[in-house]
């Protein structure tokens, strides 16, 4: 058994036999092979490339962000030969895609989410996946002909433009940029940053939301969605945004600016007024790949925290790690928190799956905020193992860390996936109160069909007549 697979004391526990019970009724065959494929694929090739992605990128900000290391393309045909392409598309919506459910996908993402390159090796990366998905679900034959094609065969990358700087970009109904019709053109004007993707050389398409009826009373019906080639006049590419100093090259994050950009009126997707439908329709199934990825750079986490305090080199005040209490009970709660958010991740892609992403907002919801806590939470542990070494590039903790703390804020930010959560579960309040209500009335007949006089709540120990009396 090859040391890059080894993953118990008892050598390796493939992937299809480690599947929560709860999840496998929902597993096919196929899937369960493949499941095992890419554990391997992602251990033995992925984990180890990143390494020399790294190398590849360069150093100085224009070379960050002007390269395509070779590492990536390699991998793509390692990837491709072990049929391991485009598995994020649900079969159950796309024919495009590999075949697999939401469910399916999502076990397979967890491992995805251990390595830097290996979303990028099985064009299984954001933000193409979520881009795919729009123009798959929602681009006309031409459309999906000039951009889906070149997406699916991972030729070319893309970039998703909506959130803005100068407005609160967590309430999409905020944006401003315009975009208005201008005979058979569309002229767009505006700012936009958290641009993913777009400074990758190889990004060739922008998924833009916009403005186009501004004063329609419906508020949900103003935006649309249009699609806009990297190379129109008008574009510039401000700056590139870092997050904790790590600016994510090759593609990165951008701060983009538009003047009078003009593409044609054939590029509107679904058409005017579809905007918010359609990235509603996005952002739903990418939570559950991003949540998936999350519990898999946990996991990752873990294993560092574990090699870390079993390590014979490192023994503080005389002792090694784990021999520390706290540190296996930080060990103990790390897995509980995992194996717990992993069941509520596999719980809303069944449910995905069974239903639509809309019929499981409630579920979708609930792992976009637990999970990226979770995540944290685990890496934070692995740092404080590590010390110095943990928040700096000696470990991947540091760029881990940093890259979850984004989950919390990007498709929507924990307090809007609270507060809609909160509001959905305070409607049942007043239900609640009228059952806890009538069963007390019930429990209060019962006890004098027994011949117990009811005891009065404000006054415990006492019965409702002996109550009265006393006042």
């Amino acid at each position: 058994m090859s040391e890059l697979l080894v993953n118990s004391h008892n050598g390796h526990l493939p992937a299809s036999q480690r599947v929560p019970v709860i999840a496998r009724p929902w597993l096919s065959e196929r899937a369960t092979k493949t499941l095992d494929i890419v554990e391997k694929f992602v251990e033995e090739e992925c984990i180890p490339a990143d390494a020399v992605y790294l190398r590849q990128i360069g150093e100085t900000t224009q070379e960050r962000f002007s390269s395509h290391p070779r590492i990536i393309e390699d991998l793509k045909v390692k990837a491709k030969k072990l049929g391991l392409w485009n598995m994020f598309l649900p079969k159950a919506h796309f024919k495009e895609g590999a075949g697999f459910s939401n469910l399916e996908y999502g076990l397979m993402a967890e491992y995805l989410g251990k390595s830097r390159v290996a979303s990028e090796a099985t064009n299984c990366a954001a933000p193409d996946t979520g881009n795919m998905e729009v123009l798959a679900k929602y681009g006309n034959e031409a459309q999906k002909k000039r951009w889906l094609a070149p997406l699916l065969d991972g030729k070319i990358r893309s970039a998703f433009l909506m959130t803005e700087p100068q407005v609160a970009s967590s309430d999409a109904t905020n944006i401003e940029m315009r975009i208005e019709r201008d005979g058979d053109s569309y002229v767009l004007n505006g700012s936009k940053w958290w641009s993913s993707g777009i400074g990758d050389p190889r990004c060739q398409i922008y998924i833009v939301l916009g403005k186009t009826d501004p004063n329609n009373t419906d508020k949900y019906r103003q935006q649309s969605v249009i699609l806009v080639p990297h190379d129109v006049p008008g574009i510039t590419i401000h700056r590139m945004l870092g997050v904790f100093g790590y600016d994510d090259a090759p593609h990165g994050h951008g701060h983009v600016i538009f003047k009078n950009v003009r593409v044609p009126a054939a590029n509107m997707v679904l058409g005017e007024g579809r905007g918010f439908e359609i990235i509603q329709g996005r952002l739903g199934p990418g939570r559950i790949h991003h949540a998936m990825r999350s519990i898999g750079a946990a996991e990752k986490a873990l294993e560092w925290f574990l090699a870390r305090i079993n390590d014979p080199k490192k023994k503080p005040f005389g002792e090694m790690l784990h021999k520390h209490g706290i540190m296996i009970e930080r060990v103990a709660r790390s897995r509980i928190e995992i194996d717990a958010a992993r069941l509520a991740v596999l719980n809303a892609a069944i449910k995905i799956d069974e239903t639509n992403a809309k019929g499981a907002l409630k579920e979708i919801a609930e792992v976009k905020v637990l999970v990226p806590e979770v995540n944290l939470t685990v890496i934070d542990r692995a740092i404080q193992a590590y010390g110095g070494a943990g928040v700096s590039q000696e470990t991947p903790l540091a760029a881990m860390y940093a890259n979850g703390r984004t989950m919390r804020i990007v498709d929507g930010p924990d307090e809007v996936h609270l507060l809609q959560l909160g509001k959905n579960e305070n409607k049942r309040g007043p239900a609640h109160k009228r059952r806890i209500e009538a069963q007390t009335k019930k429990g209060e007949d019962l006890c004098r069909q027994y011949g117990i006089e009811p005891k009065d709540p404000l006054f415990l120990g006492r019965s409702t007549g002996e109550a009265k009396s006393r006042l």
